[in-house]
C-alpha cells in the first residue's frame, strides 16, 4: 500500500518542506534564464520592466528552481551587463559610480519582482494542491465521487483504493490549515514520503495511513503537543480496513470514538476505537439501552439532590476498579461517604457495584446513561 502526498500531478512549490530537492539542471536547461535576466536589466525602467520580472519569477516557480537561482541569475546578469558595457567618452569616477549605482538599482527593483512573482506563484500552487487534496479526501471518505474517477486520482495520490487503511481524527479548536499541514510534513518525514495523506476536514484533521503502519498515532498526538500545547485536542484511531468502504467505516469508527470519549469524559489523548467497540454496541438498540438506564437507574431521580450524584459516584468508582479509597479521595470525600452513597444505590434501585453479579448490569446502565445524557437529557 502506498499514500503518496503528490498534489493529483501537479507541481509542488520548491519549498514545500515535503518536496524532494529538485535535481541540479543543466546551463543549457537555463538558458532563458540567463536571457530573460539581461533582457531585464537592459531594459528601462518602469512598469513593463517589472512586470516581465514577475513573469520570470513565475517561470522560475514553475520549473522548480530555488529563489537563490533567481539571485544568481540577476546578479550574474548585472556582472555580465557591467563588463559587456561600452565605456564613456569621459570615463571619470564620478561617471562610473554613476553607472554601477543605475545597474545595481536595476539589479534590486529586478529581482523584488521576480521574487514577487516566484512566491505568488508558489503560493497559489499550494492552496491549489491542498484544495485539490481536500477535494480528493472528501470524495474518497464519501464515496460520492464516480468510481473510474476516483480511482484515476487515487492512482496520481500512491492510494491502491483496494489495499488496507486507518484512519485517525484529530479534534483541536485551534486547528488551522497550516498547523495540518506542518503535522503533515512531519508524518511524511517520520513515516516516508507515500505512507500517510493528511487534510484538514469539517474542522478535524483526517490522516489516512497505511494499515501497517505503527506508532502513527502516538506521532500525532506528539506533533499535536508541539503545536497545540498538552490540552485541547484528542486523537482517535480507527481500525485497519480494506477498500474504500474500509475508509469509510474506519474514518466513522474513530470520529465515533472522539463522540463518545466527549460523552464520556474520556481524557486519553489517543484513543483506539478497537478498545471502544462497547460502545456503539451499546447505542445499536437504542430502546434497550434507555429500558436498561430507566429500570436500573430511573429509582435515583426520587432522592434529595437528584440521581447525578450517585451516577458520579459510581463513575468514579468504576474507573478506579471498585476502589473506594482511591474512589473517595478523587471526589474529595471521605470513605464513609463513598460507602454511605453505594448504600444509598443499593437501597434505592436494588443493585450494589461490589455484588458480581449486579456489577456489570450497574455499569452497563452507567455507561448508557452517559452516553444517552441522562438524566438531563430525555432518556427516551
Amino acid at each position: 500500500m502506498s499514500v503518496s502526498e503528490a498534489a493529483g500531478g501537479g507541481r509542488r512549490p520548491p519549498w514545500h518542506g515535503r518536496h524532494h530537492a529538485p535535481q541540479e539542471q543543466p546551463e543549457s536547461d537555463r538558458a532563458w534564464l540567463t536571457q530573460g535576466c539581461e533582457e531585464l536589466l537592459r531594459a528601462p525602467a518602469g512598469d513593463q520592466r517589472g512586470e516581465a520580472a514577475a513573469r520570470l519569477g513565475a517561470r522560475a516557480a514553475d520549473e522548480d528552481l530555488y529563489p537563490h537561482d533567481l539571485v544568481n541569475g540577476v546578479f550574474g546578469a548585472a556582472g555580465r551587463c557591467w563588463s559587456t558595457s561600452p565605456p564613456e567618452p569621459v570615463d571619470t569616477p564620478t561617471a562610473v559610480h554613476a553607472r554601477a549605482a543605475a545597474l545595481l538599482d536595476a539589479a534590486h527593483s529586478a529581482l523584488v519582482a521576480a521574487l514577487d512573482g516566484y512566491l505568488q506563484r508558489a503560493r497559489a500552487d499550494l492552496v491549489r494542491h491542498r484544495t485539490e487534496r481536500a477535494a480528493f479526501v472528501n470524495d474518497l471518505l464519501t464515496g460520492r465521487a464516480e468510481p473510474g474517477r476516483l480511482a484515476e486520482r487515487a492512482h496520481r495520490y500512491g492510494i491502491r483504493l483496494s489495499a488496507t487503511h486507518t484512519v485517525l481524527v484529530a479534534r483541536a479548536p485551534r486547528l488551522t490549515a497550516d498547523i495540518v499541514h506542518r503535522v503533515d510534513v512531519a508524518l511524511a518525514a517520520r513515516f516516508g514520503e507515500g505512507n500517510t495523506l493528511t487534510t484538514l476536514r469539517d474542522g478535524d484533521l483526517v490522516c489516512i495511513s497505511a494499515g501497517g503502519l505503527r506508532g502513527i498515532g502516538a506521532e500525532l498526538a506528539h506533533l499535536l503537543l508541539t503545536e497545540l500545547g498538552p490540552d485541547g485536542w484528542q486523537v482517535a484511531v480507527g481500525r485497519p480496513h480494506p477498500g474504500v468502504h474500509g475508509l469509510v467505516a474506519s474514518l466513522d469508527e474513530a470520529r465515533n470514538a472522539l463522540d463518545h470519549a466527549g460523552k464520556l469524559g474520556f481524557t486519553a489523548p489517543v484513543l483506539n476505537a478497537a478498545d471502544l467497540l462497547v460502545f456503539p454496541v451499546l447505542l445499536r438498540d437504542r430502546d434497550a439501552i434507555t429500558d436498561l438506564v430507566t429500570t436500573v437507574l430511573g429509582p435515583l431521580t426520587g432522592a434529595r439532590g437528584g440521581a447525578q450524584p450517585f451516577l458520579d459516584t459510581l463513575t468514579v468508582l468504576f474507573d478506579n476498579q471498585g476502589n473506594h479509597t482511591a474512589t473517595a479521595r478523587q471526589m474529595h470525600l471521605s470513605v464513609r461517604a463513598v460507602t454511605y452513597r453505594l448504600d444509598r444505590i443499593h437501597h434505592l434501585t436494588g443493585y450494589h457495584p461490589n455484588e458480581p453479579t449486579q456489577r456489570f448490569t450497574l455499569h452497563a446502565a452507567v455507561l448508557g446513561a452517559r452516553l444517552l445524557g441522562w438524566p438531563e437529557g430525555a432518556a427516551g
